[in-house]
């Protein structure tokens, strides 16, 4: 809900649009875009023990707020939890795809389980990628933290454990980016991939679009530069900010903008729906129910003044 593909769009179109993009694996500037769901998943265990906790604490703030009981987003949460637990239950998790054969391969080389293949030379240039980009992150993450720190509308990080995807899933995006531009080295491909490092700052409510534009402030004072925004606030099924920001040596990486309640609707309640929503073997059936209950998810999100009002952005030539 990182592809940040709409739920409603056809997946095969979106894979069509996909194809013609060097390595940025998103749809082009007429689309809608949600988080591929490598993304949606990002933090998603350490956000289960983190909003478990919150979701009490919101609710009786709320309720305490002018003393009479009203239908709010954190106190609908345990409904969510039953309808999702019933959809379970009428449509069972289906069988995971057969583990693709690789008795044929030659030693050293990478198959993702969706068969995305790296030949041996692609695979040890793809390894030594990860390693640098794994460098480049820990200078991006010290600015991340600090920006953290001292930003002046309350805002915080989440995930930051999760701030660069794993191995497997890095080398299947090299994979698929050199499938279309088979002689690009891996590096310049891993480098182009939006979403290998990636941040999300969370805020308030009432400090959410101040504080949107302080970080943005701050990030482009430390030398990152935006080439890439998309706002989803007024999307039915999903709730935020994405952003894509590049570095001055050409890494690009991506920062989401969340409050509470879109963060925890993300991880913790339509996670699994917009994986399910993304899967072609999902029936239209269940499709049709999984975007209705992302729509009911959503519709008791309080959207923060002004959020609306900032605007999508994309640089040409990204």
């Amino acid at each position: 809900m990182g592809s940040l593909d709409l739920p409603d769009q056809p997946v095969e179109a979106r894979q069509a649009e996909h194809a013609g993009e060097r390595g940025a694996d998103r749809p082009t500037a007429k689309s809608r875009e949600m988080p591929d769901p490598d993304e949606r998943g990002r933090a998603y265990e350490a956000a289960m023990a983190h909003v478990s906790a919150e979701t009490s604490k919101w609710a009786e703030q709320e309720r305490r707020t002018d003393g009479v009981e009203r239908e709010t987003y954190w106190s609908e949460v345990p409904r969510f939890r039953e309808m999702w637990a019933d959809h379970e239950r009428r449509w069972p998790e289906r069988q995971h795809a057969a583990v693709p054969d690789r008795s044929s391969d030659p030693p050293g080389t990478y198959r993702s389980k969706g068969g995305l293949k790296l030949d041996p030379e692609q695979h040890a240039e793809a390894n030594e990628a990860i390693h640098r980009i794994r460098e480049t992150a820990r200078a991006i993450s010290a600015d991340i933290e600090t920006i953290a720190k001292e930003n002046t509308h309350g805002g915080w990080l989440e995930g930051f454990e999760h701030r660069i995807k794993g191995d497997d899933r890095l080398k299947e995006k090299i994979a698929a980016v050199l499938k279309v531009e088979s002689r690009m080295p891996a590096a310049e491909a891993l480098r182009e991939v939006p979403d290998a490092i990636r941040y999300t700052y969370c805020l308030q409510a009432d400090n959410y679009t101040g504080g949107y534009y302080d970080v943005k402030e701050r990030f482009e004072s430390c030398g990152y530069e935006m080439y890439y925004s998309e706002n989803h606030w007024t999307n039915p099924e999903y709730k935020g900010i994405n952003t894509r920001w590049v570095t001055p040596m050409g890494q690009r990486f991506e920062v989401q903008f969340h409050t509470p309640e879109s963060f925890h609707a993300k991880h913790d309640v339509t996670h699994v729906a917009y994986e399910r929503i993304r899967d072609t073997s999902t029936s239209r059936a269940e499709k049709r129910e999984l975007h209705e209950f992302q729509r009911q998810v959503c519709t008791l999100i309080e959207i923060p003044e002004g959020a609306t009002d900032i605007p999508n952005y994309r640089k040409e030539g990204f």
